[in-house]
Order: C-alpha cells, then sequence, then structure tokens
C-alpha cells in the first residue's frame, strides 16, 4: 500500500477506518487509539517531501497501522500469559441507544470507540475467535475478509508474498468454521430478557431452561475486581453462580443494552457500570456468557 506519485495529505478523514481495523485487530479500543496515534505521528514525521511522494496517505496510513498491530499481537500473547484470569475483548456501547433510553450516554463525545462501525465483525464470539488465531492469521483475515483488502496489499503489511498471506487468511477461515444460521437480534434479545428477569427474581429452574446443558461463561475482572478467574461450565452451574451473585448485589440494576452490535445486559449501581455481559445464543438458548468487570475495559461505559 502507499504508491508512489504526486499526491497531497489526504489524512484527515482516516482516522475512523483506521480505529475500525485496529478495534478488529486487537479487540482492546485503548490499544486501537494508540495504534493509530502512532501511525499519524509517523506520517507528520515525514519530510514534506516524502509525504507529496505518496500517492495514497490513507493506503501508507493503513498499512503502517497494521504494522504495529502486528507488534502489538505479538507482546500481547506475552502480557495476556501474566494477566490475572481470562482476557477478553473490550466491549463496545451504542451510544444511540443509551440516548433513546433517555440515560446519560457514555462519556466522551470524541471516544474512538463512538467510531467503531457496529457489525458482525465486532460481535463478541467473533472477536474471541479471532483471539485464537495467530498475529498474522489475525491481520490477513481480518484485513481481507472484513476490509476486502487484496492480498498484495496486505503482503506489505506482513512482509510476506500475497500467496502466503492468502494462505494464513484460508487457516485463519478454518478456525472461524461454519458459521451457523443467524437467529433473529429480536429472538436473541428475548432471550437475553427472558435471562434478566430470572436472575432478577433468582429463579434457578427459569435459568437453566434459559441456557444450554454446555453453557460457558467466562468472566474478566484483571485482577482488579472480585470475578471467577475460570470459565463456568454448565447451565445448572452457571445458573446457580448467577443466583448466589443477585444475593451478594442488592441495589445492583440490571440494563438491556447492546453489546458490539447483539443483545446484552450492563448492570450498573448508583449509576456506575460495574459489568457488562455479551451473550451467544445460536438456537434459543444461551451457549456462552461474556462478563467484562475489568474497570479499565469499561470506560466507554463510563457515565458523563
Amino acid at each position: 500500500m502507499g504508491s508512489v506519485g504526486a499526491g497531497t495529505d489526504g489524512t484527515a478523514g482516516e482516522r475512523r477506518q483506521l480505529i475500525n481495523v485496529a478495534y478488529r485487530l486487537l479487540g482492546s479500543v485503548t490499544e486501537a487509539e494508540d495504534a493509530v496515534q502512532d501511525a499519524y505521528a509517523r506520517w507528520y514525521g515525514l519530510p514534506r517531501s516524502r509525504q507529496e511522494e505518496i500517492l495514497s496517505p490513507g493506503a501508507w496510513l493503513t498499512t503502517v497501522t497494521g504494522r504495529i498491530c502486528l507488534d502489538l499481537l505479538g507482546s500481547a500473547r506475552a502480557r495476556r500469559e501474566r494477566y490475572v484470569g481470562a482476557w477478553l475483548p473490550e466491549p463496545l456501547p451504542d451510544r444511540t441507544e443509551w440516548d433513546r433510553a433517555g440515560s446519560a450516554a457514555p462519556a466522551g463525545a470524541a471516544d474512538p470507540a463512538d467510531q467503531i462501525v457496529l457489525d458482525e465483525s465486532v460481535g463478541m464470539a467473533f472477536l474471541v475467535v479471532l483471539e485464537s488465531m495467530t498475529p498474522a492469521e489475525r491481520v490477513a483475515f481480518v484485513l481481507h475478509d472484513v476490509f476486502r483488502y487484496p492480498f498484495a496489499e496486505i503482503a506489505d503489511v506482513l512482509g510476506r508474498t500475497p500467496a502466503a498471506c492468502k494462505q494464513l487468511a484460508a487457516s485463519a477461515r478454518r478456525r472461524v468454521g461454519a458459521a451457523p444460521a443467524p437467529v433473529p437480534a429480536a429472538g436473541r434479545a428475548d432471550v437475553v430478557r427472558r435471562v434478566k428477569e430470572a436472575w432478577e427474581s433468582k429463579d434457578i429452574a427459569a435459568l437453566v431452561g434459559l441456557l444450554d446443558p454446555a453453557a460457558v461463561m467466562t468472566a474478566d475482572g484483571g485482577g482488579m475486581v472480585g470475578t471467577v478467574l475460570r470459565p463456568v461450565e454448565g447451565g445448572a452451574r452457571i445458573a446457580q453462580y448467577m443466583v448466589a451473585i443477585a444475593d451478594k448485589a442488592p441495589g445492583l440494576e440490571l440494563l438491556e443494552r447492546s453489546v458490539n452490535g447483539g443483545p446484552g445486559l450492563v448492570a450498573q449501581r448508583a449509576g456506575v457500570v460495574l459489568t457488562v455481559a455479551a451473550f451467544d445464543v445460536p438456537d434459543g438458548r444461551v451457549t456462552r456468557i461474556w462478563a467484562i468487570r475489568n474497570p479499565e475495559k469499561l470506560r466507554p461505559w463510563a457515565w458523563s
């Protein structure tokens, strides 16, 4: 990316696209913003004559952002081995939904999270699968399958041949596997709503009926707040755990809110968001729950 030729600084409108690419590559709003800031710093660090030689500043920035993300993904593996408990991607709110609900929207009008397009490629289930890929697989797959960049350009990011990048994307695709037929959002929202009602009434039997027998709940507290350090497996065990939490959480309010574009629940006390939960509901029953409690990952949900 970044052919040579006469050009002007066309970087002003690229930030949104770069944030979208970087978040899908990193699963972190904070790291995505840092990567994009670094890419812009490198662009503005170029001599003016060099900038003018670059035909597509946006393509140049995408290449640089991709390389920065690739390096971060490599170092992230070592960091996550030291992470306390399970590591989950940072959840994204839908600001317009909060506005419609008549609540104060999450703070920060210029928050980078607001620039991220909420589609299937930021669904929590999809992001968790991306975490299972090697850094090179993830970059090749996201840039090609999600953003439709040609392998010739991805080769510039990865420093490999287009044929090798194609193989990396194919390998990543196998990790994703055959996606089940999508369940309408209304159907998934209904199940999540019933989970909320059963949790509020401490109805273990109702929760068990809504959870797949092989369901798994994973929580991310980052060692900063109390939570289970290992996944809770089995619908019955999850239901018992949820009711136990309800008993210990007086004053906790559950709200139905979108999480990464899908139906989810937000737990707050006195207007402070404490937990954001995303759900996978492929066949009318919950198979996965991802509960993010690490306060650092809930910054986009902070109240103004």
